[in-house]
């Protein structure tokens, strides 16, 4: 993989395709994703959202948002990885054509601006008598869209494996008559992604049981990225269509395109362009494109609330106050009738509305709107463990544990008592603050 990676990034060919091309996708069920635009990856169920979602974050933005400044830093922040061991198979594109019947339309489960999602079958490269159903992303020969992310991907799940991350299983790059070939191999997740049983488009809903595993599931993955190896990862576009659940519905964080390594030792954050998904971004990443690991705290902390609700982040299709979901949720959090209302229907009244609570609290506290004041995601993690535990045990729910925040600087009881009521979301009694955050335009790097 390291002379693959290297090849790439020397060529000509490659150095011209990695300028900027954040791509778009639609993964699940011809689900269209991420808009075009060079700022933003958006998911929506609509056309008519995709532009909706498009003018929004052009509310956030005075111009488009380069990425050109960022390009060979955000390919040099991962040669650390390219480093080190792989156990990538290398595919040939003749066997991805065969293990996808030349591509055919009736195996595609995704396909956006970069190409297309294709389900296969190929034979294990330890026992050939054993098939294994694959799903194979497709660069698109006509374009040159994708290819950064395409190489970190590569590599970033070449060398990281974890119980709730999609497991790449290889790539395919050859370059000849036909054009650029740049394929993904990936282990099959036959249930689809986490959005996709949230808006009801399968008659299978999410139980309160299932979700709580999904937000245990996505904690653990994300704890792993940030504090489970000797170099920590910002997903950066943490959402639920990024999340897949395989045939025995646990949950693993996919799509690792947009990935970057956090910041060094000494340094708080990465400064980057602006990219991700609207209603998941934090808002201080939106205003000064300074990325940290507590970026993918907040999109965490929405995430919950999706659960909760079962509605997206952002909907223009909805009433025009319930259409941002942090907005809409903020009145009935401090009342357990009100609360109720904000409750996904399908979930039909079975749930503990005491373990809904917990979680919702748990949300609360990645929602902070200082970065320094939300939790890390091991302690995020801790908080969900007690949660899942008592549900599972049928026991009362006593209040979650507060894990300290041991990097946290010492403030005065002034400034903290300020911070808290400057917080869209804080504590366990939900949102404090009346004051609604206004995002600058986004500064360029």
């Amino acid at each position: 993989m390291v002379k693959l990676v290297m090849e790439l990034q020397g060529s000509k060919r490659f150095s011209g395709a990695m300028k900027c091309f954040p791509f778009s996708i639609r993964e699940k069920n011809n689900e269209p994703k991420t808009t075009k635009s060079v700022s933003v990856r958006s998911t929506s169920t609509s056309m008519s959202a995709d532009r909706e979602m498009r003018t929004s974050w052009s509310e956030f933005n005075s111009q488009n948002v380069s990425e050109l400044s960022t390009e060979s830093s955000a390919i040099n922040s991962f040669s650390i990885l390219s480093q080190k061991q792989s156990n990538l198979r290398e595919f040939s594109f003749l066997e991805l054509k065969s293990a996808t019947k030349n591509f055919s339309r009736s195996l595609m489960v995704g396909e956006g601006g970069f190409g297309g999602v294709y389900r296969g079958v190929i034979r294990s490269s330890e026992d050939p008598q054993k098939k294994i159903e694959i799903a194979v992303k497709q660069l698109s020969r006509r374009g040159l869209q994708g290819h950064k992310e395409w190489v970190t991907e590569v590599n970033v799940l070449g060398v990281v494996e974890h119980s709730n991350l999609v497991k790449l299983l290889g790539y395919c790059a050859e370059d000849d008559e036909r054009g650029i070939q740049r394929l993904l191999v990936y282990e099959y997740m036959p249930n689809r992604s986490v959005q996709d049983h949230l808006l009801s488009r399968f008659q299978t809903s999410l139980s309160w049981a299932m979700r709580l595993k999904i937000a245990q599931d996505t904690a653990r993955g994300l704890a792993y990225l940030h504090e489970g190896m000797d170099f920590k990862i910002i997903f950066r576009d943490f959402k639920s269509s990024n999340i897949l659940l395989d045939e025995q519905w646990n949950a693993k964080l996919s799509d690792f395109g947009l990935a970057r390594l956090g910041p060094s030792d000494g340094e708080s954050h990465v400064s980057t362009a602006v990219v991700g998904t609207i209603g998941y971004a934090a808002p201080e990443y939106i205003q000064t494109g300074h990325l940290t690991l507590k970026s993918d705290v907040w999109s965490y902390g929405v995430f919950l609330y999706e659960l909760i609700t079962g509605r997206r982040p952002l909907d223009r299709n909805r009433p025009r106050k319930e259409q941002k979901l942090l907005e809409w949720v903020r009145p009935h959090l401090s009342d357990t009738k009100k609360f109720r209302m904000i409750l996904d229907p399908k979930l039909e009244g079975n749930f503990s509305i005491k373990s809904v609570q917990k979680l919702a609290s748990v949300a609360n506290r990645c929602l902070v709107r200082h970065p320094k004041l939300r939790p890390k995601m091991s302690e995020v993690l801790a908080m969900v463990d007690q949660v899942v535990e008592a549900a599972a045990n049928g026991n009362p729910q006593h209040p979650i544990k507060s894990y300290g925040r041991k990097d946290e600087p010492e403030r005065s009881k002034k400034e903290l008592l300020k911070g808290r009521f400057m917080d869209p979301i804080i504590g366990e009694n939900g949102w404090l603050a009346r004051r609604t955050w206004k995002p600058k335009a986004v500064k360029t790097c």
